[in-house]
């Protein structure tokens, strides 16, 4: 049966010589993956440049309920992304951002609001045209909320430290290495508060900028099973230098 749904596509894998199995969170189905077969042919009608990490579709799809892999009908770039393939730094936030999501999705996990907040804030990156620096913390902030750990800001005003690995803002520095030091907590709290649409107008310094990044990271490996190794900040860290 086919149906229409949007799509933000995560990952591709080579299949055979000319197809891929694209990764592709999906608006009605949660993450799936799809066989595409001639993506590098010349003129394929799905191409690998639709297929780029959070590259957004509108497409026509075959889906079995429980299938392991599905299948594309048809396929469209929508919106078509202005800047983010074109710019250094939006591509690197991208990278990163992409990586966090996929670590942290399960295959089939089917949330709608998610989707439309990823869709969305991917929209408002690509549209941006300043104060991007702090874009990919903001976005990790509020994803936090669809992935079940966001902490309870109502604790945050008192608090010197802020626990990693319970997720609480607490007045005690925590009997373990995971947790936010009180030099940073204000800044770490503001983060979580600010809204996307006032991403622009977050301001951090260099150094808690790099700081929050190692934080971040280590905020979803501990509330994400088998969350595993992320490499793509490193690329991330060195633009923003």
């Amino acid at each position: 049966m086919l149906h229409k749904t949007k799509g933000i596509v995560l990952k591709t894998t080579d299949y055979a010589d000319s197809s891929v199995i694209a990764k592709i969170l999906t608006q009605k189905f949660g993450l799936q993956s799809y066989l595409i077969n001639g993506v590098k042919k010349p003129k394929a009608k799905i191409r690998m440049n639709m297929l780029q990490p959070l590259h957004l579709l509108d497409m026509v799809v075959y889906h079995k309920p429980n299938g392991n892999i599905q299948r594309i009908a048809d396929a469209r770039s929508e919106p078509i992304l202005k800047t983010i393939p074109y710019d250094i730094l939006k591509s690197a936030l991208v990278m990163f951002m992409n990586e966090m999501i996929y670590k942290s999705l399960k295959e089939q996990h089917e949330d709608e609001m998610m989707f439309e907040f990823i869709f969305k804030s991917i929209e408002w990156l690509d549209e941006a045209s300043e104060n991007i620096n702090n874009f990919h913390l903001i976005f990790l902030s509020k994803l936090s909320r669809f992935l079940g750990f966001y902490p309870d800001m109502s604790l945050a005003e008192h608090a010197s430290f802020f626990d990693l690995k319970n997720g609480v803002f607490t007045r005690q520095q925590p009997l373990h290495l995971y947790f936010i030091e009180t030099e940073f907590i204000k800044s770490w709290s503001a983060l979580f508060l600010c809204s996307m649409e006032n991403f622009d107008q977050f301001k951090l310094y260099q150094k808690s900028r790099k700081y929050f990044i190692k934080k971040m990271i280590d905020y979803y490996a501990l509330h994400i099973e088998n969350f595993g190794e992320v490499k793509s900040h490193l690329v991330l860290e060195e633009v923003l230098a």
